[in-house]
């Protein structure tokens, strides 16, 4: 395997992790990766039943895969074959084939880290990363969840073959449970010496991890649910299933209301029971993947709290179990087979310029002091807090810092005996790398990329145009697709040849992704500018949506858009038929005054801006 894709580790346990259960008592025995020092825990574990469940649902997230696996049609070709239909014995060895490929590429793609098992002064934690990439967990079990505790303190890798969930399920908890993990577990009488094991870990996975890691430093928007409605929401997807887009999961936060869950395509209204929102703006979030939430269930009769992070358009959501004295902290990524989600949710991650040292200052002193919060760390530097915040977020790039967002603290943990170079997991891949260079991000034949055309389609998503300047390929390339509601594309063109060639087969091209880079950017730059009154003077065309849902659960739509000396507004319930109203001054400023009042007339009447928090 190519150095340059790749990250060799190597891997030595002593025996296997197993679960040694007799009559009388159980004991679960990790095996720990031995070349990272000692590291272990031992003790009994008092409560059982929340052991066995919290980490049989962690290493369920670890096995889970949700991606599309395609049928193997080898005997129905032979069927038809024998039929007489045009089924050629060429048709059948091709099949066979991609088959076989796409099985090696399962196999290959498998060959990633192990979980990461995490020993500190007031708790352990396990952090796994799923087969599909598509969610990290991270369960952490305080000190008093066990007896007679033993540790040494560091992080290494934990052994996990196949057959543990099977047995950690069978766990019976009205016989004494203790845990072992430690890195020189006596081998069974039965068991051969186990070679020493070497992962070409792929930089795509280090990539995806560690996007996690500095995802959760950003800022969020933060509610609180009941138990119950993490319940009710699983017994709706259980018992539902959407065979159409678009299917989110919407979040409908109101400052001094309790949040309201919405799930698509049916607007499906959950009303939740927790604590009121403490934000200090309204806002509707959309979010995807729930599907995955389904590894919660187990959780649900230990659960004492649910805590729901969400950082934005394309970036993971957290969800954070409290158990007691165990905590389990689930991150949806928001770029799940999406080079559009990943690619502009990654840039947005990349630490901005940090000052020389800052960055290894702060991880010495948490290797020090131990855990941190983020004041805490500013307050003993004389850096700005932006310095500080990025330094902070490249530590996480490298895998030396943890965020831990249950407590709100940063810890050190090294994921990886050297740090990884970020340098190195900055770009997905080539085409990433070279739409980078054309926004002008460094390196030779920087180029330039205009928005030519953003057109909101109601109730479809974003038509995309644009002027690609490509100083390398010596021409212009104009660019152009639309974003669903969902962040997929539809409808795209290119007159590049790599599009021409194969479409979207191979996926998006580097005009395309630097497209919607310079769209991403661009959104960020109004959303903070039209707060003030330089930027909103800048606003000459815009259109915001509102809603408010009465307590019928009816919900009213208020769609305003700005247009030159045009104002229009459409409002009526979301379902029902709309009224329409165009006003026309006669200056742009007199119809940007307009269209911003009647914006902040809304705003407080209790109406949710369904634009800047949704995708």
């Amino acid at each position: 395997m190519s150095t340059a894709t790749h990250h060799a580790v190597e891997l030595r346990y002593a025996t296997t992790s197993d679960v040694d259960a007799v009559a009388d008592a159980s004991r679960v025995l990790l095996a720990l990766e031995g070349s990272r020092g000692t590291v272990g825990v031992r003790g009994r574990v008092r409560e059982p039943a929340l052991f066995r469940d919290a980490l049989a649902a962690t290493l369920g997230i670890l096995a889970s895969d949700l991606r599309y696996r395609g049928k193997d049609r080898t005997a129905y070709l032979a069927y038809l074959m024998k039929q007489g239909k045009r089924a050629t014995a060429q048709i059948w060895e091709a099949q066979k084939a991609f088959l076989e490929q796409s099985l090696e590429g399962d196999k290959q793609a498998d060959a990633v880290l192990d979980p990461l098992l995490t020993v500190d002064p007031d708790q352990v934690s396990l952090e796994v990363f799923s087969r599909d990439e598509s969610a990290y967990a991270r369960l952490t079990f305080d000190n008093s969840l066990f007896e007679g505790r033993e540790v040494a303190h560091g992080s290494t890798f934990l052994d996990v073959p196949a057959d543990l969930l099977a047995k950690v399920d069978r766990l019976r908890t009205y016989v004494p449970v203790s845990l072992e993990a430690h890195v020189a577990l006596p081998a069974r009488n039965t068991e051969q010496t186990r070679a020493p094991r070497n992962v070409e870990v792929p930089h795509a996975w280090l990539r995806g991890f560690l996007q996690v890691q500095s995802a959760a430093t950003l800022p969020a928007s933060t509610c609180t649910l009941a138990p119950i409605d993490l319940y009710n929401l699983l017994f709706a997807l259980r018992t539902r299933k959407a065979k159409k887009a678009p299917r989110a999961l919407r979040f409908e936060l109101v400052p001094g209301a309790q949040p309201r869950l919405v799930l698509e395509p049916w607007e499906l209204v959950l009303e939740c029971h927790g604590p009121k929102y403490q934000g200090s703006t309204p806002a509707v979030v959309r979010t995807f993947g729930r599907q995955r939430l389904a590894a919660l269930a187990r959780l649900l009769p230990h659960a004492q709290g649910v805590r729901v992070q969400m950082l934005g358009p394309g970036l993971p959501v957290f969800w954070v179990i409290d158990l007691g004295p165990a905590t389990l902290t689930l991150a949806l990524t928001g770029w799940t087979e999406s080079g559009w989600s990943s690619a502009a949710a990654f840039d947005a991650l990349m630490p901005r310029a940090v000052p020389d040292g800052l960055a290894e200052t702060l991880r010495n002193r948490l290797r020090k002091e131990g855990p941190r919060t983020f004041e805490e760390l500013a307050s003993g530097t004389d850096a700005p807090k932006d310095a500080v915040r990025g330094a902070l977020q490249l530590e996480c790039l490298r895998g030396r810092v943890l965020y831990d967002i249950a407590r709100g603290t940063y810890r050190p943990r090294e994921l990886l005996a050297t740090p990884v170079d970020e340098a190195v997991i900055r770009y997905g891949n080539e085409r990433e790398e070279r739409a980078h260079r054309l926004l002008g991000d460094g390196g030779p034949g920087a180029g330039e990329v205009k928005l030519t055309k953003v057109h909101d389609v109601v109730g479809v998503g974003t038509k995309l145009h644009g002027e690609v300047v490509d100083r390398e390929a010596v021409r212009s390339f104009f660019p152009s697709f639309l974003l669903d509601l969902e962040g997929r594309v539809r409808e795209a063109s290119c007159g590049c040849p790599p599009y021409r060639r194969s479409g979207m087969r191979e996926g998006p091209c580097e005009h395309m992704i630097a497209l919607r880079l310079a769209y991403a950017r661009q959104r960020a730059q109004e959303e903070a500018l039209r707060q003030t009154p330089k930027g909103r003077a800048l606003i000459r065309a815009e259109t915001r949506s509102y809603v408010r849902r009465d307590e019928s659960g009816q919900e009213q739509v208020y769609r305003v858009s700005l247009d030159g000396k045009l104002v229009s507004v459409e409002w009526g319930p979301r379902l029902g038929e709309q009224r329409h109203q165009r006003l026309w001054f006669d200056t742009d400023s007199e119809a940007r005054t307009a269209y911003f009042t009647r914006l902040e007339s809304l705003a407080a009447e209790g109406f949710i801006d369904s634009v800047g928090g949704s995708v």
